[in-house]
């Protein structure tokens, strides 16, 4: 494809199917989670939509039609996609792309309803990924949905790790839940004293189980754990009262206080005795970590569901702008284009479908990458047990060799005898996988949540005062407000880029992202029309400054990059989420172009989507290069001190005589000098002399070279456009205003 302009034949005619976004997010092979799709979007767009229609939104407490959408996600099988078909659910393996195609569709309504749904998986998290197996045969069964004949109803759990205010936020290792031994019976279990008081916990009014994070208050237990609270244990279970939320009220969201006896046996992950103490197998940080580095990629595609979800209400509103006005008639321009006669609006919109379908690609991609992960973490617990190799730290020693083993293939061409043998080692399969996932998640709920919630709000604008009614279409103020909350949820930005911070610097992931850079230039020379070349030259810049800033340091002689430097670390951070999310959404088109002519259904209308989505990254790929260039040249730059006006500064500074001089052999010399201190010492009016550029010549290259990599970006903004003011869209919402 060229980058010349489109003939007719190649305009997206129609919004992006189904059969697209199965291709692009890849599970058109997956029959099981097709079905999952359309069972979710029924109930988001039915039960879900009538219930925000009808103002359920506005109240706090949880209502018997709201308890109703619990029930049909049990119905739909939404309830049973968390477990293996022995436990009730219907989806064998990794279920990572399960669970966020389910929240997508769920948010693409409603927030709350998605995090209602999750939350329930949320409860069972540390139990599947910590807990005895035992525990987890037990829990999974329980929450359930009943099967064919079965007259019970299924559990529903809670997730308890906040603390109350002040404590609330804080630090998820400040714990202020306590454990004791309440009786220790000679030859028998021991019996706990949990007090646990929470904060913000989502599913606790209908909750029948909490898992809750405590520490030790007896000398008896060791250290801290996660532990499983029933409502009938011994004890007060006080769901407590409703959080006054202004966002997600279709999820229960409350402050439980918690008093129980429970068995030793409901320590997550089970226990064992060391010198007559109680010593946790896993503790509280440790079954966090394994939780929430895979939930919080579906937290962050409920935000890019918005974005793309408002695409198609906002498109019918600048049409329909100006209908029933007198000056507009049918079949007159104003009358069919409304507001989409101006190039700004569409523009805007451009920008908006852009950043939609950038961040669903990053999300859809980490959840891809932790199916792919989850058993290979298995097959390397058991491969390092087997060695006699357990536990945290002994592990990180023990894959050291696999990493670098795993940095010497990402150095090898394809083909190679030596890259083979290493690919075929399971522990280097793993190091890779790993090291890209720790970075892509929390990406993806950094940049989705955050920006996304900026871009939401331009979504929002662009409905102009209808965008803030109750009745605007596709519920998009509702979902502006929402997406607040989302970014705060399992860690607010600032825990997610003191992730990346330590992440992003390891060296097999900066293995990888050379490797995609040159990748991207192969790209660029087949696809130019994606902006790969643009986004290649924005990832060198990035790899630049990160090596320049590991060694650099301030006008005050202070290190730069530094845990504690997070006016320097969080930034890279960011720059780095753009870059991900864009390369993701480039792979993702070429995907759809290689596949997507095998689908016999797609393959009239494949060039045009293809090219539309290609103007898309083409796009982002020029507003992420902006982004990058801006923080690497403040943090190249800014930390410089500005030279005065004095002698030892001077030194490069032209005299009025000596340009007059200097003018007589080389003429235009004059007009190259940036300061001129005249006969009577007077310099010009500004802080001093020009800086120079501090021995940073090769990011001043690479900062000109990203600049003419841009060529090309602006029309293909104009090309999507104008597709974007053609496209069809049906005549009405599939659910309700």
């Amino acid at each position: 494809m060229g980058t010349a302009a489109l003939s007719e034949q190649k305009k997206m005619l129609t919004l992006p199917t189904d059969s697209v976004r199965a291709v692009q997010w890849r599970f058109s092979d997956r029959f099981d989670l097709q079905m999952l799709v359309q069972s979710a979007r029924g109930v988001a767009r039915g039960i879900v939509a009538r219930l925000v229609a009808s103002g359920e939104r506005n109240t706090h407490e949880w209502t018997p039609l709201k308890n109703e959408m619990m029930d049909a996600f049990d119905r739909a099988g939404l309830t049973a996609v968390f477990m293996e078909p022995e436990e009730g659910g219907f989806i064998a393996g990794p279920k990572n792309l399960a669970l966020a195609l389910t929240a997508f569709e769920l948010a693409w309504v409603d927030g709350g309803a998605a995090t209602a749904s999750l939350a329930g998986f949320l409860a069972l998290s540390p139990i599947h990924e910590r807990g005895t197996a035992e525990q987890a045969r037990h829990y999974m069964s329980l929450a359930a949905p009943p099967q064919p004949g079965e007259n019970r109803k299924p559990w529903r759990g809670a997730f308890a790790l906040t603390e109350p205010i002040p404590y609330v936020g804080v630090d998820t290792g400040m714990l202020s839940g306590k454990l004791r031994v309440a009786k220790w019976n000679e030859g028998k279990e021991p019996l706990l004293q949990v007090d646990k008081r929470g904060r913000f916990i989502t599913n606790i009014a209908f909750a029948n189980f909490v898992t809750a994070a405590v520490i030790s208050d007896d000398p008896r237990i060791k250290g801290s754990c996660v532990v499983i609270l029933e409502e009938g244990d011994e004890g007060s279970f006080d769901h407590g009262t409703p959080t006054k939320k202004l966002v997600h009220q279709l999820s229960s969201t409350g402050d439980p206080i918690f008093n129980l006896l429970v068995p030793a046996s409901r320590i997550v992950g089970g226990y064992t005795l060391k010198d007559g103490v109680i010593v946790p197998k896993y503790s509280h940080s440790e079954i966090i970590e394994a939780v929430f580095r895979r939930t919080r990629v579906t937290v962050g595609l409920m935000t890019a569901a918005k974005l793309l979800s408002a695409v198609e209400p906002v498109i019918r509103y600048q049409r329909e702008r100006f209908r029933g006005a007198e000056g507009a008639r049918p079949g007159s321009l104003r009358y069919e284009q409304g507001i989409q006669q101006r190039e700004d609006a569409l523009h805007r919109l451009v920008d908006v479908w852009a950043c939609g379908e950038a961040a669903s690609s990053l999300g859809f991609a980490a959840a891809r990458l932790f199916d792919e992960l989850d058993p290979m973490e298995k097959q390397k617990t058991a491969l390092l047990a087997r060695r006699g190799v357990s536990g945290g730290r002994a592990e990180l020693k023990a894959l050291r060799g696999s990493e670098l083993r795993a940095i010497e293939m990402i150095g090898l061409r394809e083909g190679n005898a030596r890259r083979d043998e290493l690919a075929a080692d399971p522990l280097v399969q793993f190091v890779l996988k790993d090291a890209e996932v720790n970075v892509l998640c929390p990406a993806t709920k950094l940049w989705n949540t955050g920006h996304g919630a900026n871009v939401m709000r331009e979504a929002v604008s662009l409905m102009g005062g209808y965008g803030i009614t109750e009745d605007c279409p596709g519920f998009l103020a509702s979902k502006w407000m929402d997406a607040q909350l989302e970014a705060t949820y399992e860690g607010p930005e600032a825990v997610q880029r003191r992730q990346l911070t330590v992440t992003m610097t390891n060296d097999v992931f900066l293995a990888q992202f050379r490797a995609w850079t040159t990748e991207l230039r192969s790209i660029a020379a087949q696809h130019p029309e994606t902006g790969a070349c643009t986004l290649a030259s924005a990832m060198q810049m990035w790899q630049w400054t990160l090596k320049h800033l590991q060694k650099a340091t301030d006008a005050h002689f202070g290190k730069l990059y530094h845990g504690q430097r997070q006016g320097v670390t969080f930034p890279m951070a960011d720059a780095l989420c753009w870059l991900l999310a864009s390369r993701c959404q480039i792979l993702d088109v070429l995907e759809l172009e290689a596949r997507g002519a095998s689908d016999q259904a797609m393959a009239e209308s494949l060039p045009g989507t293809v090219q539309f989505m290609s103007d898309l990254c083409h796009v982002h790929a020029a507003t992420a290069a902006g982004e990058v260039g801006r923080i690497c040249a403040e943090l190249v730059f800014g930390y410089n001190a500005h030279p005065a006006w004095d002698e030892g500064k001077c030194q490069s500074c032209f005299t009025a005589g000596e340009l007059e001089e200097l003018e007589e052999t080389m003429p235009g010399i004059s007009a190259m000098a940036t300061d001129v201190i005249d006969t009577f010492g007077t310099h010009p009016q500004k802080a001093g002399p020009c800086a120079g550029c501090g021995g940073a010549n090769d990011f001043l290259q690479l900062q000109s070279k990203l600049s003419r990599c841009l060529s090309g970006s602006r029309l293909a903004k104009d090309r999507a456009a104008d597709t974007v003011s053609k496209v069809m869209i049906p005549e009405t919402l599939d659910y309700p205003a």
